[in-house]
């Protein structure tokens, strides 16, 4: 019984013990640190001030799943930085493993993908310290090599998203720049996304909050509105509009009243 909750016990002898007492999540700033990576020294998040960041782990170099999905996210690289998004990659390995790794994939064809150099930084991280300060690693999927997490920090350096995959799944980079700019829609237009919104798709407003607001919703709305019911209400946003204030500009200021 011990064995199969010494993450929770806290004893100095348990993996788990080694865990943060409190893991990022959404709405804190990003656990800042200095780690060195395949592009450099990396101060993090200020050297990405004013951008947005991806920073996503993978469990070790030279495996299959890794390979793929970092042979994907390279190919999103001119995508996110129309965004102004810059990707970061950390794994449980050495800067020499990375080096040796990503000079491995220039020589693998996969989906059409030949020759790919990866030009994003990835993070020595060997002695787990960082993956262990934005709960990478979990226990019972393994004490010694981080999970598939993602998270979506925006130009404040504050944690807007937050993703985990196992270790034998494979990321979708169509859901992660969905999700993107799905936060940098609401940043920028002060609006919520529904399900399964993509840029174009009707974007939902603000729900009354008080009677009178209620009834004057149901009664006189505006005219661009779209009202299914006095908290379910539509609106169009062309995805031109969209992606011309997105390219355009670095946007982070959240509507705290949805």
């Amino acid at each position: 019984m011990h064995d199969m909750m010494h993450e929770h016990c806290g004893c100095p002898n348990c993996t788990g013990s080694d865990l943060p007492a409190h893991m990022p999540l959404i709405g804190d700033m990003a656990p800042a640190f200095t780690a060195s990576t395949t592009n450099g020294v990396m101060n993090f998040p200020a050297d990405y001030a004013g951008k947005w960041v991806i920073l996503f782990s993978h469990p070790a170099d030279f495996t299959p799943v890794c390979t793929t999905e970092f042979m994907a996210f390279q190919s999103i690289m001119e995508k996110l930085r129309e965004l102004n998004t810059e990707l970061v990659g950390l794994s449980v390995g050495t800067l020499s493993g990375h080096l040796a790794w990503i000079d491995a994939i220039r020589e693998i064809d996969y989906r059409g993908w030949q020759n790919v150099e990866i030009s994003f930084p990835i993070i020595d991280d060997m002695n787990m310290h960082i993956a262990k300060q934005y709960g990478m690693i979990h226990p019972n999927a393994s004490d010694s090599k981080a999970v598939r997490a993602v998270f979506i920090i925006d130009p404040a350096g504050v944690i807007r998203a937050i993703l985990y995959y196992p270790l034998t799944t494979g990321r979708n980079m169509d859901e992660i720049l969905r999700l993107l700019m799905a936060l940098q829609t609401t940043d920028a237009f002060g609006v919520s996304t529904p399900a399964d919104w993509r840029p174009g798709d009707d974007v939902l407003v603000s729900a009354p909050s008080t009677t009178a607001a209620m009834h004057n919703r149901i009664d006189k709305p505006e005219r661009d509105l779209d009202v299914r019911a006095w908290f379910l209400t539509l609106k169009k946003l062309p995805e031109q509009t969209v992606m011309e204030k997105l390219n355009k500009k670095s946007v982070h200021k959240r509507d705290t009243k949805k």
